[in-house]
């Protein structure tokens, strides 16, 4: 009898044990499973067209769903997303390379992360030059001469020109927006100008973009006069268009290149900072003391006000806690609490500071001083100059290139200056 009961028992044990083994195993293959499907969604989905245009690389359903595999961008060298090494204020710039040609006057230099550096030659040049960023050599010339009709436009017959100004790259770093200070050629009669208003009448104009797989235009979008700063919302739904003539802000929807909503600001509205949840677009207005708040929700207007005199550029810290301003008018730059509203610090850079870039680790600032002809590093934790650098005559534009870990200045004098950042 007992030798029954043992029995049983060591065959219930069994049993058990066999239950075990089969949830241990079902469970093993709902995990794989759970893991196949994640990697396919990296793999395969990222891929949504930035835009529809005549010649995008993939046709888009409304919301920008794809219904072909798109071309992937041009990536010549490799592309860390995050800053690695010692942290960047305690870093020195040091010259690494000065590019000269008698074929550029750039306006502005955007880094797409990618390898690729874009400088803006406005209407001086018509062009647009890209940079390959380790060897910097000239990788394309990029003409401003489009044929509208071929974008659905009407009223301009044949070729028009453009006046690229400024630039900014998609967060999947597919695409390249750029900015036309003024169109010239048929249909259009009266070119920008710096001091302007909505009454004057100027010539609306367009924003091209540029996927970095071709460097080709492939769409035109058409906003306000004298559109000026660009900027693309972190979550990739609007494109963000300061009009400097016009006074306002547009609001294009990134998927279709159809304009939501523009924003009245007043005179002389520029550089653009959106905060990391895509809640909230700060607005430099140059022709006032004050930074503007478009909540991207509900398109509601609001103020950051006496930050200072003549706001022009803008930069946000990667966590949003700080937004920083250059002040054009007075040779400051400030940081300001963004919850708060307030400046909480001040630094002089420069005679006229006009662009700045942020390091992606989110401790330094480089400034350019316009009229001082230096580039000057700011520390971001107290606001401390920690290093200016001679530049040529002019500095208008810069960027910050992650691969590289250098700073790209751009001269209006015909030079775009590399510093390395090490």
């Amino acid at each position: 009898m007992a030798y029954r009961t043992d029995r049983r028992m060591r065959r219930n044990r069994t049993r058990v044990y066999r239950r075990r083994r089969l949830f241990a195993l079902a469970a093993i293959l709902v995990l794989v499973a759970l893991l196949a499907a994640a990697a396919y969604a990296v793999t395969s989905g990222g891929s949504q067209d930035a835009g529809r245009g005549s010649n995008a690389s993939a046709s888009t359903k409304p919301g920008g769903t794809p219904t072909a595999k798109s071309s992937q961008p041009a990536s010549p060298s490799p592309s860390p997303s995050a800053w690695t090494g010692p942290p960047s204020d305690k870093l020195d710039l040091k010259l690494r390379k000065v590019l000269v040609s008698a074929d550029i006057s750039p306006k502005s230099v955007v880094s797409t992360g990618t390898g690729y550096v874009f400088a803006q030659n406005m209407m001086y040049r018509h062009t647009v030059t890209v940079y390959e960023t380790k060897t910097l050599k000239l990788q394309k010339t990029i003409q401003d001469t489009v044929d509208l009709a071929k974008f659905g436009v009407r009223g301009h017959s044949g070729t028009v020109r453009g006046a690229p100004v400024e630039a900014a790259v998609t967060p999947d770093k597919r695409f390249m927006f750029i900015s036309n200070y003024s169109m010239y050629g048929n249909g259009f009669y009266k070119e920008g100008h710096d001091v302007c208003s909505p009454a004057n009448g100027y010539d609306t104009s367009y924003v091209y973009r540029v996927p970095l797989s071709t460097l080709k235009i492939d769409e035109v979008i058409h906003v306000g006069s004298v559109p000026k700063y660009l900027a693309v919302t972190p979550d990739q739904k609007y494109l963000l268009v300061s009009n400097w003539c016009s006074y306002t802000l547009s609001i294009v929807d990134v998927h279709t290149s159809h304009l939501v909503k523009s924003v009245y600001l007043g005179p002389y509205p520029r550089g653009i900072a959106v905060d990391p949840q895509s809640r909230y677009a700060y607005v430099a207005v140059m022709g006032s003391y004050n930074i503007a708040r478009v909540d991207l929700s509900t398109f509601k207007l609001s103020w950051i006000s006496g930050v200072g005199s003549g706001p022009r550029h803008l930069c946000m810290a990667g966590n949003g806690k700080y937004l920083y301003a250059t002040l054009n008018g007075e040779g400051n730059v400030a940081k300001i609490d963004p919850a708060t509203r307030k400046v909480v610090a001040k630094v002089y850079t420069g005679a006229q500071p006009r662009s700045m870039a942020i390091a992606p680790d989110g401790k330094s600032l480089y400034v350019v001083n316009y009229d001082s002809s230096t580039m000057t590093k700011v520390r971001t934790s107290d606001m401390k100059v920690i290093q200016t650098v001679n530049t040529n005559a002019l500095p208008i534009g810069i960027t910050y290139d992650l691969p590289t870990k250098s700073v790209w200045v751009c001269c209006y004098t015909g030079s775009i200056m590399v510093f390395a950042d090490r």
